[in-house]
């Protein structure tokens, strides 16, 4: 008893200490094969990978810091290990002063755009269907909602990162009111961040979302494209996790329990430890 009452506290222990850490890269190679999945042929040579070298990275301990994926590739506007916590800079900006994308300014009206990181390739699907789990994080949070930095996971030109809505996932479409604690649309899907009770940077992230897309023509030709940009300027990042392996042809279940949930199943399990020790 009093070994699986010190192996619960080291349980403890490494989840309070565990965090979100990040590798840069600019290979798009790197990117596809951390993300591909069953049931998907991706096409290596259709790979393309733009932004600068620090502004697209693998990342692992996404479960520990609170984001509910524990690895794959994280894009951004700006620098990817900013990402990183904890929540310490009010409002970090990498500032990469690179050029945008004209399919991420019309997903935001033809607002113009900066900052563009993009992963693009071809692919084909045995089964017809298509999914990925994915999480959206901002330093816009929360006081910038109407600053709509442009997110796009576009599968033949259409747009997928979407709330469950319908509308395009962005600042302004998943919040809870410029404090993140009051009212706002899909506010049940945002985790609020600010006072750093998640070890990430970014002021406020989604819950974990899955994009599902039916009905493709089996064996052909796909095109995929993930984006992320500045709109307007090039202050404050925003950025998407996109998990590992999630890249598939069947749903991919988020089978991860939240830190929280864990969490609580450690402590219960102690508390019963302990009860049992104290009556014998």
């Amino acid at each position: 008893m009093l070994r699986l009452t010190i192996l619960i506290l080291t349980m403890l222990s490494f989840n309070s200490v565990a965090g979100l850490i990040v590798t840069t890269s600019s290979s798009g190679s790197d990117f596809t094969n951390a993300i591909s999945g069953s049931g998907i042929t991706i096409d290596s040579g259709s790979v393309n990978y733009i932004g600068s070298d620090t502004q697209g990275g693998l990342f692992s301990g996404g479960v520990s810091a609170g984001i509910g994926i524990e690895s794959g590739i994280l894009l951004t506007s700006g620098n990817a290990t900013g990402a990183v916590g904890p929540n310490t800079n009010t409002g970090f900006s990498g500032n990469i002063g690179s050029a945008g994308d004209a399919d991420l300014s019309a997903l935001i009206g033809g607002t113009s755009t900066n900052d563009a990181n993009i992963l693009e390739f071809e692919f084909t699907t045995d089964t017809g269907n298509l999914f990925f789990n994915f999480v959206f994080g901002s330093e816009e949070y929360n006081e910038y909602l109407s600053y709509i930095d442009p997110f796009g996971l576009l599968v033949n030109g259409v747009n997928y990162a979407l709330a469950p809505d319908g509308q395009a996932i962005s600042v302004g479409t998943v919040n809870c009111g410029s404090t993140g604690a009051g009212t706002g649309p899909n506010c049940s899907y945002f985790n609020n961040n600010v006072g750093g009770i998640f070890d990430i940077e970014y002021d406020g992230f989604t819950d974990v979302f899955t994009a599902s897309i039916s009905n493709l023509a089996i064996g052909q030709t796909h095109t995929m494209k993930f984006g992320i940009s500045d709109a307007t300027d090039n202050a404050l990042d925003s950025a998407v996790f996109i998990e590992a392996g999630s890249f598939s042809s069947t749903d991919p279940a988020i089978s991860v329990p939240e830190p929280s949930s864990m969490l609580l199943l450690i402590l219960g399990l102690l508390s019963l430890c302990l009860l049992r020790v104290h009556r014998y």
